[in-house]
């Protein structure tokens, strides 16, 4: 093993943080094929933390002893497997919550009042003397979200301040001003609108199912700036097609990248490519995170931002 600690990138998407980590380590990208007598000097793994590990990647590396996650969420870690293993797993937390509720209230606005489908039309030569779009405001409306957390919370105020009334779920009570509902099924059914900001894993795939999808109705417009396991996406787009959900505002997906063509004919939607997060000021912060984690690592010193489960 070399005096210079190795890391492995393992998304393609993260190559952009070469040039600010290979200053001071090795840097290899998993999608380049690292040779293999790289294996004993790789110390650290670092990921986008909605992607599966390869387990059995992770145990071919002798010398491994970071997990280290450039986002905030790390829900395709297997957290447990990795402490049984001695292996810390960090990720960034705190750094882009607002950003993403941001994200959402703009997904909220672009569906409602019909911004997207303005704009297209207007390029199109849709806008005529006779023609006027009338849309729904957003004044009484109810938006119910799944999950107070911190991109929940912060949410919550900003529909506040839209005027819309607000309620939410998730498995756990907590204090909070908004009431909460006894199921996400019947926060469903209470709400005009549902935010899907709520943390996944194994436990809660498929939670927005085919029956929450049609307790919303075909008047509600169901948002999710969580992940896209969440969602039943099969269930979901039927249901645009035929009329029995109203309207969809996405911006995470099963599949990611997700396929144009699987959106191609589906009515009523706003997409875009999992950019919640993604502010120039969010990535400078997850960046300074997974900087410090990985000189804390190797440094023998406690971690900055360590997963706590």
């Amino acid at each position: 093993m070399t005096d210079r600690p190795a890391l492995l990138i393992m998304q393609r998407h993260l190559a952009p943080l070469t040039p600010f980590l290979e200053g001071a380590y090795t840097v290899y990208r998993f999608w380049e094929g690292p040779p293999v007598e790289a294996q004993a000097d790789i110390r650290a793994l670092v990921v986008a933390g909605e992607f599966p590990l390869d387990k059995h990647l992770i145990e071919a590396l002798p010398n491994l002893q970071l997990i280290a996650c450039f986002t905030s969420g790390y829900d395709g870690i297997d957290v447990e497997w990795c402490k049984a293993r001695g292996l810390p797993v960090t990720h960034a937390p705190g750094v882009n919550h607002e950003d993403v509720a941001d994200q959402a209230i703009g997904l909220i606005l672009a569906a409602r009042r019909q911004i997207a489908a303005g704009d297209r039309g207007l390029r199109a030569g849709g806008w005529t003397a006779e023609s006027r779009m009338i849309t729904p405001s957003l004044k009484d409306q109810t938006v119910g979200i799944v999950g107070l957390g911190a991109i929940g919370e912060a949410v919550a105020r900003r529909a506040e301040a839209l005027r819309l009334k607000v309620r939410w779920w998730g498995p756990r009570e907590k204090e909070a001003p908004w009431a909460r509902s006894a199921s996400v099924l019947d926060l469903a059914k209470e709400s005009d609108i549902l935010m899907v900001a709520c943390r996944a894993d194994e436990s809660n795939r498929g939670l927005i199912s085919k029956d929450v999808i049609e307790a919303l109705g075909p008047h509600g417009l169901l948002v999710n700036v969580a992940r896209g396991q969440l969602v039943d996406e099969t269930a979901l787009i039927a249901a645009l097609k035929d009329g029995r959900l109203g309207q969809a505002a996405l911006d995470v997906y099963e599949e990611e990248p997700t396929p144009a063509a699987r959106w191609a004919d589906v009515p009523n939607t706003v997409l875009t490519p999992h950019t919640g997060g993604a502010t120039t000021e969010a990535v400078q912060g997850m960046l300074m995170l997974l900087i410090q984690n990985l000189a804390a690592s190797f440094a023998g010193e406690p971690l900055k931002t360590p997963v706590a489960d």
